[in-house]
């Protein structure tokens, strides 16, 4: 028969199991459902102690400091998190100790955690503070960001979880930026359509000089508009499909070839500048067809906008080592200072925002590139000497020869 302590034991302990099922059944995650059978492991230590010291003083288990048997359980938990029981930290995990110190158990959690709100949070009774969770900007480092919550698992002991928010933050931070920049390269050749219009709507309208320069200024920023909401469509249909490799077999060679037919006969003088150097084994690669051609365009069209007039833009296809192929562009023109490089694939960074608006940039050319090689599993590089010109290298993978 099963009574007393044993089981108020035997219940904690199922009900900790139970609970931490639950949690995952609905969260789908692990690291929250360890978290809640923490936990239910302490209610299940904290009801044995009891227990244990009935017959005794029944407070004297709640005021003991030792550290509870936890270790493995806190251990599993990827994310930092202190046990506390009065005030003091009893048990931490490892990332726990890592971002806030070896030397915090035992301590009092206020100057464990040094963080002023966390401190104001943490003195809260438990049912004044809520269940929601609180920011904390700059624990461990400036700019790192946490999101902290406090459990009451038993009177007086409660589990503190700290959540890294830093990724999360940056991604919205990118996202502002991203809305924000694209409005701002929307609006200008909008403003400057509607300007003309307006104009145009006026006396200046009659002169059939002014209006066909006026006509001409509008089709040019029209198609400016075109072409960056073109690119703002590329960059989200790769962004969704980014995680599933592509598996199609593309021979890069005959697809080189066919791109550099197409901008010969479509870049006017400047397309006879493009030189295909093309080695006599290029295996194909696994690869999105219609991806990689936008690749090539965009970095040869690019070679060709920035390079000097009449220079020459070098395609080279060659085999790598261990299954690759490998595509360089080269051009000759002023160069890209060591500054700018690691900045080119961000989206709408530019090294000369006016020089890359008159030549038709939008911006988000090379963002796109980077977009596709990643998805490819591939590699992208950018070397430039000032004054001399700009070598573009991006490496795929070989398709899996058929069997």
């Amino acid at each position: 028969m099963i009574e007393g302590f044993a089981l108020r034991t035997w219940l904690a302990g199922t009900i900790a199991v139970v609970t931490a099922a639950i949690v995952f059944a609905y969260s789908r995650d692990v690291q929250v459902a360890l978290i809640a059978l923490v936990g239910g492991a302490v209610a299940t230590v904290v009801a044995r102690s009891i227990g244990d010291s009935e017959s005794a003083d029944p407070e004297a288990s709640l005021r003991s400091d030792e550290p509870l048997e936890l270790a493995p359980v806190l251990e599993a938990i990827l994310d930092p998190v202190v046990m506390v029981r009065h005030g003091r930290a009893i048990a931490a995990n490892t990332p726990a100790r890592l971002l806030l110190g070896q030397h915090i158990i035992g301590e009092d959690v206020r100057t464990a955690i040094r963080h002023p709100a966390a401190s104001d949070y943490l003195t809260l009774p438990p049912e004044e503070r809520g269940t929601a969770p609180i920011e904390l900007v700059g624990l461990g480092a400036q700019e790192r960001r946490w999101q902290m919550r406090a459990t009451e698992t038993a009177p007086g002991t409660q589990i503190v979880h700290l959540l890294d928010q830093t990724g999360q933050h940056a991604a919205e931070r990118m996202r502002v930026d991203f809305v924000a920049n694209a409005s701002h390269e929307l609006r200008t050749p909008l403003s400057s359509i509607l300007g003309y219009v307006e104009t145009l709507n006026d006396e200046a309208g009659d002169d059939p000089a002014i209006r066909r320069r006026f006509l001409g200024i509008v089709f040019d920023e029209a198609t400016r508009m075109e072409r960056l909401v073109e690119d703002l469509m590329s960059l989200s249909r790769i962004e969704a499909e980014k995680f599933r490799l592509p598996s199609a077999t593309v021979d890069l060679a005959v697809l080189a070839v066919e791109v550099h037919e197409s901008l010969r006969h479509s870049r006017g003088a400047r397309g006879e500048d493009v030189v295909l150097r093309l080695s006599e084994t290029v295996p194909p690669v696994a690869g999105d067809r219609v991806q990689l051609s936008q690749l090539l365009h965009n970095l040869i069209g690019n070679a060709m906008k920035y390079g000097r007039a009449g220079t020459p833009v070098i395609v080279t296809l060659r085999a790598g080592v261990r299954d690759s192929v490998i595509v360089t562009i080269e051009d000759e023109s002023e160069g890209i200072a060591p500054e700018h490089i690691p900045r080119l694939t961000e989206r709408f960074y530019r090294v000369d925002a006016g020089r890359s608006r008159a030549l038709g940039g939008t911006g988000l050319g090379l963002a796109i590139v980077k977009h596709i090689v990643e998805r490819h599993r591939g590699r992208f590089d950018i070397a430039s000497t000032v004054g001399r010109g700009t070598r573009v290298t991006v490496t795929l993978r070989a398709a899996e020869p058929l069997s």
